[in-house]
């Protein structure tokens, strides 16, 4: 048996400071940075809270202007309008503050500086476990066609990631939950791509198994223990889409970004209804590939007959998110049956494109997956 061979890109992220009270140092990290004229980038439900008032009074003099306009699956009008933003009041600098969408929008308009050097600075504030801001990898949608496309390159990742609990205690119960399922979607999909990596294999099954045990304690900001449960979310959602750019995107997640922005699905909601499925489908393919997955879901794995096992996997992942109350059918969330071979074509291109299934898919299977999903 010989080493692992392989190439492993990682992100620009230089600092990532946890636990309670972390938001305390985003002082002395924009000071780190050498930003003088930041500019928070947010949605308009965190525009009227006192989560960002508190932001606004760390930058002090250095905060210039708050950007509302983030929105869901990151349409490319709101990161044009960013940047017109950003222009008129002379940003040095980017504080992102919420979920993916104000992450990734911070994210491409950063994209958008790299022709002419480096990008300006970035620290990202997450309120969720979606877990972009430790990626170089930013989703944008088109504006007419609704399908989304993703943007990769190193220096997309945020300078400093702070990850404090107490930040996350204002966000919706359902969207916290949904969420951490889509960490649950980046440490599955990592751990049986064609592509994994050693490295991150170790990370997304310890990052599966936490999640696992401390998601569902979670979800009740007044439970006993919350912060200490959420902080280890955290600490999961780092963990499980660590190797997830190296690994690609699985067939849950071309489905999630398709899904999305077309009937404007949260990404943690699309990953409820396709991981199941999507893992019964990689079960099929390449059962072998589910021995870290079932370690780390406590299931019985026979390598000499892994097929009982990875289905077993995709059972528990199932029944797992059954429990936390969130939809786990299309039907639920306004998919329309005749749509879903138009999805079904779109998907079946990008995957084709990746190659990380480890064989050709047919567009039919991608169908029948969506219409079991359905």
């Amino acid at each position: 048996m010989t080493a692992f061979a392989g190439q492993f890109d990682l992100p620009r992220l230089e600092r990532v400071i946890s636990g309670v009270g972390a938001l305390e140092s985003l002082e002395g990290e924009i000071v780190r940075l050498g930003i003088q004229r930041a500019v928070v980038v947010t949605g308009r439900t965190l525009g009227a809270s006192d989560l960002l008032r508190l932001v606004s009074g760390s930058l002090g003099a250095r905060g210039v202007a708050v950007f509302t306009g983030s929105r869901q699956h990151v349409p490319a009008a709101s990161v044009a309008d960013l940047l017109r933003f950003m222009g008129e009041h002379e940003a040095d600098g980017l504080v992102s503050l919420g979920g993916g969408s104000p992450i990734d929008t911070a994210k491409l308009a950063v994209h958008a500086g790299l022709a002419s050097g480096d990008g300006i600075p970035h620290i990202a504030i997450p309120t969720t476990l979606s877990a972009g801001e430790f990626t170089s990898v930013a989703g944008v949608t088109h504006d007419t066609t609704r399908t989304k496309r993703a943007v990769h390159d190193t220096r997309l990742a945020p300078r400093t990631v702070i990850a404090d609990p107490a930040v996350t205690l204002a966000t919706p119960a359902w969207l916290w939950a949904a969420s951490g399922v889509r960490a649950l979607d980046h440490a599955v999909e990592s751990l049986y791509s064609s592509r994994h990596h050693p490295i991150s294999d170790a990370t997304a099954a310890k990052g599966l198994s936490l999640l696992l045990e401390h998601l569902p304690p979670s979800t009740a900001a007044d439970a006993p223990d919350v912060l200490d449960h959420r902080a280890r979310c955290q600490l999961a959602a780092w963990m499980s889409v660590f190797g997830m750019t190296n690994a690609g995107f699985g067939l849950s997640h071309a489905l999630g970004h398709q899904i999305g922005p077309r009937w404007n699905v949260a990404h943690g909601i699309t990953s409820c209804i396709t991981l199941p499925h999507a893992m019964r489908f990689m079960a099929r393919l390449a059962p072998e590939r589910f021995a870290p997955v079932a370690a780390a879901c406590g299931v019985s794995f026979d390598a000499a007959r892994p097929n009982a096992g990875a289905l077993a996997c995709a059972d528990r992942i199932e029944a797992f998110i059954g429990q936390l109350g969130l939809p786990t059918r299309l039907r639920d969330v306004g998919v329309p049956a005749g749509e879903i071979a138009d999805v079904a074509a779109v998907v079946h291109g990008h995957m084709e494109a990746a190659g990380i299934v480890g064989r050709s898919i047919a567009v039919e299977e991608v169908a029948d997956l969506l219409r079991k999903a359905f």
